[in-house]
């Protein structure tokens, strides 16, 4: 028999709900939440999702197991009280510059607000004097907007496992930074924009471009084309009342004709010319024996997340460069000639779900004679933006059709936005057929399947979210697991739950957008990446051969490792004496997860005991360039390679002689 409990006054089955919350939502009552999201792990730190649960008191929701029998109420006046304090006790610490604020329209706590009737706040309100972070090209960061919810810091930890930014100090002087306090620029972030996605307030924004954007439609003198991602139209409709899912590519088009655009593009073009370059590079290492497996490079974030964290897997990154740097470098090459305009006067924008583009487009392998290859990087919510600042009624837009050649597509490049569409679309390529590979898709972290070529099995995975990413490249390393072509995505479900697309809270709308890239692949006339005829004429007269000479030096890159953690030495713990040792520890990447963090904790403890922390000072540096040598610890001008408490004690004891 299955057991219940009782919400207000409603009886409820229990059926494997995790916690009270969800039983709770099945009753459909919205209990409201802020630091609840059930993709990360609970917290508990809002309290707002009490309830009083009889014989127990009031308690939070979200972290209470359910229990046969238990009555529940989920309004009482004492719980409306405790609300609205709890909510006012946020607005306190919070910079109330709603009206101007990036976040408004979709603001948890300004919503919260104004479900609970609030309309005075009772508590002094916090000086908001912190600087804004406006470092990276894709996020801003505003410390005087966070309420300590915590979204971001377990995002970023839980699901991306890269960690860029974490809680620092503690009771009112508690604040989410990243590492020392630097910019986000300066830490490791991969810019992913994850941690923008859940953020409930306005702490952490996508760096808006749209300004500029609209300069370049005012100037005369610039020809203006734009690209549209395949993830884009089946999400910007959600804003504008449409289903999640929906298509309404030919309304964005008509909408960006309105804008002033000279001309609408497909992204979904140059990802069918990925497919090539890129299955032509993978039969290529098959054949060549490797380095194998080989890894998908369309995703800027999960790229950077290799270059950073796993440089050993350099070389196992494709060469290819994503589809909105294909297009950029292959669009100013075609069109200047065309329309008997300069280079410089034909500028790119393109339109992402993905806030790394905007970084991905600003790197120097990507910038041709002084220009970049795409000048602006807009996100859905941007366009979105753009939209409703020029007055334009969306849903009443007749259709409008892309410009040719470079909007001609296929279904395996509009397949391209959702999990597993990068290796379905390589997979119809390789066995030259049009085939639906339903082991590849879907939503989950990890998917594995295998085909046979040629008398050879191909061994592929698929993965989304830089958490198991890094769990894979560890099996990897172990020998563990053995593949021949991986497909990765930094964004939970691929480019469909980008950080760029409009807001989501659960994974249903992720499921409707990938449902809709799949609708439309099979709504078209072509399905393989080679049947596309403009692609085929490109390499006739333009590109020769696919991987040829000519095609490398348009549309394919090199990656290097990256260091973070740039920047100035920082003092730890000072000495108090004039007569001191310098001790310096790496926090490099590299040092940091091979256990610099523990050394400097066990080396602090240690001078506290012996009483030598008058003496020695230690400091925080973010790199020696030995970085296979980890940890590295410079002391006075020695460093110790593989550092270890017995090597630092032995080295810092003959120094001070004692």
């Amino acid at each position: 028999m299955t057991p219940t409990l009782t919400i207000d006054q409603q009886t409820i089955p229990i059926t494997g709900e995790r916690n009270l919350l969800e039983l709770i939502r099945k009753a459909n009552i919205e209990l409201p939440t802020f630091c609840y999201h059930s993709e990360l792990s609970v917290y508990g730190a809002c309290r707002l999702c009490i309830v009083h649960v009889e014989g127990r008191g009031l308690l939070s929701a979200c972290s209470t197991l359910p229990q046969a029998d238990m009555v529940v109420k989920t309004q009482t006046q004492e719980i409306r009280n405790m609300r609205q304090i709890i909510v006012e006790l946020l607005l306190a610490r919070h910079d109330q510059s709603c009206t101007t604020c990036p976040k408004s329209s979709n603001c948890q706590l300004q919503d919260l607000a104004q479900k609970l009737g609030i309309k005075t706040n009772r508590f002094k309100l916090r000086p908001n004097s912190f600087p804004i972070d406006e470092s990276s090209d894709a996020l801003v960061r505003d410390p005087n907007k966070c309420v300590l919810c915590g979204d971001c810091v377990r995002i970023c930890s839980e699901i991306q496992s890269v960690g860029a930014i974490d809680f620092a100090n503690r009771g009112s002087a508690a604040m989410v930074m990243p590492c020392f306090g630097k910019d986000l620029s300066k830490g490791e972030c991969v810019y992913c924009g994850q941690c923008a996605r859940v953020c409930p307030t306005g702490a952490i924004t996508i760096k808006s471009e749209v300004e500029k954007v609209w300069g370049l439609l005012d100037d005369p003198r610039s020809f203006v084309i734009a690209h549209i991602a395949p993830a884009v139209r089946v999400a910007l409709g959600e804003a504008f009342g449409f289903e999640s899912g929906q298509q309404t590519v030919g309304q964005i088009i008509a909408a960006l004709r309105l804008l002033g655009f000279d001309k609408v593009y497909d992204t979904a073009f140059t990802a069918d010319l990925t497919v090539i370059e890129e299955s032509t590079e993978f039969i290529s290492r098959l054949e060549q024996g490797g380095p194998l497996p080989q890894f998908t490079s369309c995703c800027p974030a999960w790229v950077r997340f290799v270059e950073q964290f796993y440089p050993e897997f350099n070389k196992n990154l494709s060469s290819c460069r994503s589809p909105q740097q294909m297009f950029g470098s292959l669009a100013k090459s075609l069109i200047p000639s065309q329309i008997n305009r300069d280079r410089k006067d034909v500028k790119v924008v393109s339109i992402m779900p993905c806030t790394a583009k905007k970084t991905e487009a600003h790197r120097s392998e990507f910038i041709t004679g002084g220009e970049r290859d795409t000048d602006y990087v807009i996100t859905t919510q941007e366009l979105i933006r753009m939209i409703k600042q020029a007055g334009i009624r969306f849903g009443e837009l007749e259709s409008g059709s892309f410009d040719m050649p470079l909007g001609f597509k296929s279904g395996a490049g509009v397949i391209f936005g959702s999990s597993g569409g990068v290796s379905e679309a390589v997979l119809r390529y390789v066995v030259n057929k049009s085939i639906d590979f339903l082991e590849v898709r879907g939503i989950d972290g990890l998917r594995e399947t295998s085909i046979m070529h040629e008398g050879r099995e191909i061994r592929l995975a698929v993965v989304s979210g830089l958490h198991q990413a890094r769990l894979l490249l560890e099996r990897i390393k172990k020998k563990e697991v053995i593949y021949d072509l991986i497909e990765v995505m930094a964004c939970p479900g691929g480019c469909i739950g980008g950080a760029g697309q409009p807001v989501y809270h659960d994974e249903s709308s992720r499921k409707k957008r990938a449902k809709g890239l799949y609708e439309n692949d099979r709504t078209m006339e072509l399905h393989c990446a080679q049947e596309n005829p403009y692609v085929q004429e490109l390499y006739t007269t333009m590109l020769e051969n696919p991987g040829s000479k000519k095609a490398h030096s348009l549309l394919h890159t090199r990656y290097k490792n990256r260091k973070r953690n740039i920047g100035e030495d920082i003092t730890i713990s000072a000495a108090s004496e004039n007569r001191k040792v310098e001790i310096t520890i790496c926090f490099g990447t590299h040092c940091f997860q091979k256990g610099a963090q523990t050394l400097t904790r066990q080396l602090s403890d240690y001078l506290h005991i012996n009483q030598l922390n008058r003496w020695v000072e230690i400091k925080a540096s973010f790199c020696y360039e030995k970085c296979q040598k980890g940890p590295l610890v410079k002391i006075d001008s020695q460093v110790i390679e593989q550092a270890t408490m017995d090597k630092i004690v032995s080295q810092l004891l003959m120094i001070l002689k004692v």
